[in-house]
C-alpha cells in the first residue's frame, strides 16, 4: 500500500466496536487503513506524508450540525455588539464606527442583546443616539430581528405598518409610527435591501477566510441551513480560490406562499454541488423566536405574545413538507416552541426516512415531556445549540427568554439530555453568527450548561448535560447520521471519509473548562491537511 497521508496519535476515537488504534492511512481522501504505529512501515509509500501527532486524541472530524456562513458574511459586518454588557457600552462602539462617516454612509451592526434594554421595549433610540442621523441597521442576537433608525426607514420608504404573506411585522407605536424595531425577514428585508453589500469575489474571498477560521477550531464541515440569494455565486467565487477548508451541506429555505415553481425550484437544486460543497434538503421554518414574541406557543408568554405560527396557515407547510417527502427530500425546520415542535411531528407522523437522510427538527427551546418519545418513534433528528442555553438565558430565570415563558417552560430549556437518553439522534451545532462557532466551547458547555471558563455562573438545567462521549457523538456520528452519510462519515474505520479532527486534549477525558481552550493540533479534510499548529511534528 502506498498510502497519501499517515497519521499516528496516543489516542484514536473510532467511534466503533474494535481493536485499539493508533495510526491511520488515507488515500484518495479515504481512510484505508487502521492499525498500530509498527504497522505505518507497510503503509509507506516514497511521496507518503507521515504526521506524527503524539499525545494528540484523534476523532472523526467535526460537524456543526447547524450554521449559516454565507448568509453570516453579511450578517457580521461592521460593528460586533455580541460581547457589549450595556447599552452605555453599545452607544460607545456604534459612536466610533459612526465617527468620521459621512452623514449618508450606513452603520452596520450585529449581536445586540435584547436583555440589555432591561425589559423596556426595544426601539431605535440608543442606536439613533449613537449614530448622528446616518442610516443604521443593528440586528438583535438571535438574527429575527433588527433596529432601523429612521434615516433607514426613510431611504426604505417604510413609515408604518406593513401586510406580509408571512408572520412579521414593522413595530409601531400607537400613533402608528415605526419605533425602528423589524420583526422576522421580511420586514428586516425592506431595510436590508437598500444595505449595501459588498462583491462576490469579495465575499469569496472573506467566506475563504472564515471557513479556514473554523477549520483551525477542529470543524471538518458544515451542515448550512441556507442557500439565499448569491449564496450559490459566493460559494463558486470562493471554490476558485482552491478547495474549501469545511465540507458544507446546504438546505435552501421554503418559504409561506411558495408556489409550484418556487417548489420545483427547491427540487431542482438537490442536484447542484461544487468539490466540497452540495445540497442536501430542504429548510422550513414554523416559529420565530422566543425573546421577540414571535415563537409558537401553545399558551401565550407574559406579554400574550408567540401565540401564531410563521405560516399564516400551517396547514400548507404540512403540504409542502409531505410533497418533499415524497420525492424522497429531507427536511429541516426551525421550530423553538412547544406548539411549532408538535405540528412539525404531526406534519412529519407516517412518512418514511428518505433515502437522502432523516428529517430534523431545529432548535426545540421548550419541549413537553409527551412529545420526546414522538422523535423516536418517528424517527426524527434533533439538532439543538447548547449554547444558545448557556448564552442567553440564566439558571434563575431572569433573562428575557425566560421571564417570557415563565418558570415551567423555562424548566424545559433545550432537554439535550432527556432527547438523548430517549434514543433520540441529536446533532449538536452552533447556529453561527448567532452564537460563535467554536465546537470547543460548544462540547464543553453542553456538558457543563454554562459557559465554559466562568465556575462561577450557575448552570442551567444541569441534569440536561450530555456525558463527553454523547457530546462527540452529536459532532461526529450523530452529524453524519443525519445527513444521510452514516455509512462513510462520523467514524474512523477503513472506507470512511477522511474527515479528521486532533485536539491536545482527549476530548472524553479532559475537564470541559479545558477542552474549551485546548489547542485543535490538526484538522483534516478529504485527505488533505487545512489545519496544522506548531505542535504537530510533520
Amino acid at each position: 500500500m502506498n498510502a497519501d497521508l499517515v497519521l499516528c496519535a496516543d489516542t484514536v476515537h473510532t467511534l466503533t466496536a474494535g481493536r485499539p488504534v493508533q495510526a491511520v492511512a488515507v488515500a484518495g481522501g479515504t481512510v484505508v487503513a487502521t492499525g498500530t504505529r509498527g504497522d505505518v512501515r507497510d503503509w509507506r509509500g516514497p511521496r507518503t506524508e507521515v504526521v506524527d501527532l503524539g499525545a494528540a486524541a484523534l476523532t472523526p472530524g467535526l460537524t456543526d450540525g447547524h450554521l449559516h456562513p454565507v448568509m453570516g458574511l453579511q450578517l457580521t459586518a461592521d460593528v460586533d455588539l455580541s460581547t457589549a454588557r450595556s447599552l452605555e457600552e453599545v452607544h460607545e462602539r456604534l459612536a466610533a464606527a459612526a465617527d468620521g462617516r459621512p452623514r449618508d454612509a450606513w452603520v452596520r451592526a450585529w449581536g445586540l442583546d435584547p436583555n440589555l434594554f432591561g425589559g423596556r421595549p426595544v426601539t431605535n433610540a440608543p442606536v439613533e443616539a449613537a449614530v448622528g442621523g446616518r442610516p443604521a441597521f443593528v440586528r438583535l442576537f438571535d438574527a429575527h430581528s433588527a433596529l432601523a433608525t429612521d434615516r433607514a426607514l426613510a431611504i426604505a420608504g417604510v413609515d408604518g405598518p406593513r401586510q406580509f404573506a408571512q408572520r412579521s411585522s414593522v413595530v409601531c407605536d400607537d400613533g402608528g409610527r415605526p419605533t425602528g424595531l423589524l420583526l422576522e425577514f421580511p420586514a428586516m428585508d425592506l431595510v436590508q435591501d437598500h444595505v449595501p453589500l459588498d462583491p462576490v469575489p469579495l465575499r469569496g474571498a472573506q467566506l475563504r477566510a472564515l471557513l479556514g477560521e473554523m477549520a483551525a477550531t477542529g470543524l471538518t464541515g458544515g451542515h448550512v441551513m441556507d442557500l439565499l440569494g448569491d449564496s450559490q455565486a459566493v460559494v463558486a467565487a470562493a471554490e476558485d480560490l482552491g478547495d474549501l477548508p469545511l465540507r458544507l451541506r446546504f438546505a435552501p429555505w421554503c418559504v409561506p406562499g411558495v408556489d409550484p415553481d418556487g417548489m420545483a425550484e427547491l427540487v431542482d437544486l438537490q442536484t447542484r454541488r461544487g468539490r466540497r460543497w452540495s445540497v442536501g434538503g430542504v429548510k422550513f421554518m414554523v416559529d420565530g423566536t422566543v425573546d421577540n414574541g414571535t415563537a409558537w406557543l401553545e399558551q401565550p408568554d407574559a406579554l400574550g405574545e408567540s401565540t401564531e405560527s410563521f405560516w399564516p396557515d400551517p396547514a400548507d407547510y404540512t403540504a409542502a413538507v409531505r410533497a418533499l417527502a415524497a420525492l424522497g427530500i429531507p427536511t429541516a425546520t426551525h421550530a423553538i416552541g412547544d406548539a411549532a415542535v408538535r405540528h412539525v411531528l404531526d406534519a412529519l407522523a407516517g412518512l418514511p426516512r428518505p433515502p437522502a437522510g432523516p428529517h430534523r427538527v431545529e432548535h426545540i427551546e421548550t419541549l413537553p415531556t409527551e412529545l420526546v418519545g414522538r422523535f423516536v418513534r418517528q424517527g426524527v433528528v434533533a439538532s439543538m445549540q447548547p449554547t444558545h442555553c448557556t448564552h442567553f438565558t440564566r439558571a434563575d430565570h431572569t433573562d428575557n427568554w425566560s421571564a417570557r415563558l415563565g418558570r415551567e417552560r423555562a424548566d424545559r430549556a433545550w432537554r439535550c439530555r432527556d432527547l438523548r437518553d430517549a434514543g433520540v439522534p441529536l446533532v449538536l451545532g452552533s447556529d453561527w453568527p448567532v452564537a460563535p462557532f467554536d465546537p470547543r466551547r460548544v462540547l464543553a458547555d453542553a456538558q457543563l450548561r454554562r459557559p465554559a471558563g466562568e465556575p462561577d455562573v450557575a448552570p442551567v438545567q444541569p441534569h440536561q448535560g450530555l456525558t463527553p462521549l454523547m457530546a462527540l457523538q452529536g459532532y461526529t456520528s450523530a452529524a453524519a447520521w443525519a445527513a444521510g452519510e452514516a455509512g462513510v462519515a462520523g467514524r474512523v474505520e477503513v472506507g470512511a471519509r477522511a474527515d479528521l479532527t486532533a485536539f491536545a486534549v482527549d476530548p472524553l477525558v479532559a475537564d470541559p473548562d479545558e477542552l474549551a481552550d485546548a489547542p485543535v493540533v490538526a484538522t483534516v479534510v478529504d485527505g488533505a491537511v487545512v489545519h496544522r499548529s506548531a505542535l504537530v511534528d510533520g
